[in-house]
């Protein structure tokens, strides 16, 4: 099938390099790897597994289990309606998802990959989703009505032991500074909140402008700032003041944003453009962009592997939406570009 044709494709693109400052990053060469690994369903979010250099990639109704250096497929996770994301807690050996379908998280073995069990965890609208090494807890992140909210979950044995009430309709990405704050993207709000892990409350909220529909959320815990992915223009936060100290143009349809911070680069994924923007961390308050790299629309997400310093984006490849039909109206503009028929399945590696 067409759908699930072998290909590999390897193009290099150089880094403009204009006058650098003192202290920031030199010229580089990003190369992008691009394979078919075949497969069913849409995707959302992408997890890289430091540990064993393996990709998990949401597919609608399954996990696809990727060896990040062969593109091979080396897994399959089953039984996951409406998968959004995926996160590990390494010391406990789990991994776990957000499935929207069923408002459940599936535990699975790390080693094996088997399933575990599947959590109840909220009552709808599970999407994103961490880990957060200070309490050893995962949190699902959740659209629930009338506001968003985020099911804790201990990590070792699955258990359900806290919903945090958030602020906004709209949660997304969240991150934890390993001290007892959490911060979690609201994208109907352009803001993050912030929770306290002793209590599991909300402590504050912060508006983020110019960032508008935040989703992807890093921190560089070393600087304390926090990289909120947006759309056009991305923004850096000071993570104990909440005040925005640096912005990041990039291109449009931010989903996710990956951060490197043995490189000190954060990926910005685009999925309407078909670009991921490249900034390196200069300073607490200083970015350069370094590079505008080349994929194709749809690759919205993005996972980096810290340890290998290589960041991976995936989508299915879609032919030419069909015309309107006779006598009815184009359809408005969309945050991304509307959909044919499937004909192939994309694994980006990017490296430098």
């Amino acid at each position: 099938m067409i759908a699930h044709r072998q290909r590999f494709l390897a193009v290099s693109t150089a880094l403009l390099a204009g006058a650098l400052l003192p202290g920031t990053a030199p010229a580089q060469t990003f190369s992008v790897s691009r394979a078919s690994i075949g497969g069913d369903g849409g995707t959302d979010y992408l997890a890289a597994d430091t540990a064993t250099g393996r990709v998990y990639v949401s597919r609608g109704t399954h996990v696809m289990v990727v060896d990040g250096a062969t593109a091979k497929v080396v897994a399959d996770i089953g039984d996951t309606p409406r998968v959004h994301g995926i996160a590990f807690a390494q010391h406990d050996g789990h991994g776990f998802t957000t499935n929207a379908g069923d408002s459940t998280s599936t535990m699975f073995d790390l080693a094996s990959m088997a399933p575990i069990r599947k959590i109840h965890a909220g009552k709808d609208g599970l999407d994103g989703i961490m880990y957060d090494d200070a309490t050893d807890k995962i949190l699902t992140i959740d659209h629930s009505r009338p506001d968003g909210t985020a099911v804790v979950i201990d990590a070792k044995s699955g258990d359900v032991v806290a919903t945090i009430a958030l602020t906004g309709r709209g949660p997304e990405g969240g991150v934890s500074d390993g001290k007892g704050r959490i911060f979690i993207n609201l994208e109907d709000k352009n803001a993050i909140d912030v929770v306290d892990s002793k209590t599991w409350k909300v402590v504050a909220t912060w508006p983020i402008a110019p960032c508008e529909e935040p989703t992807g959320i890093a921190m560089d815990r070393a600087t304390n700032r926090i990289f909120a992915g947006c759309s056009d223009t991305s923004v850096v936060v000071d993570a104990t003041s909440g005040k925005v100290v640096a912005k990041l143009t990039n291109g449009d349809g931010v989903d996710a944003l990956g951060w490197d911070a043995g490189e000190k680069l954060i990926y910005i994924p685009a999925g309407r453009d078909g670009t991921v923007t490249v900034y390196h961390e200069d300073s607490a308050d200083r970015y350069t962009k370094i590079a505008t790299v080349k994929t194709m629309p749809g690759v919205k997400t993005i996972a980096v592997d810290e340890k290998r310093h290589v960041a991976y984006g995936f989508t299915p490849e879609y032919g030419p939406a069909p015309a309107p039909a006779a006598g009815e109206p184009a359809p408005p503009p969309s945050r991304f570009p509307r959909r044919g028929p499937v004909i192939g399945t994309d694994f980006f590696t990017i490296t430098h």
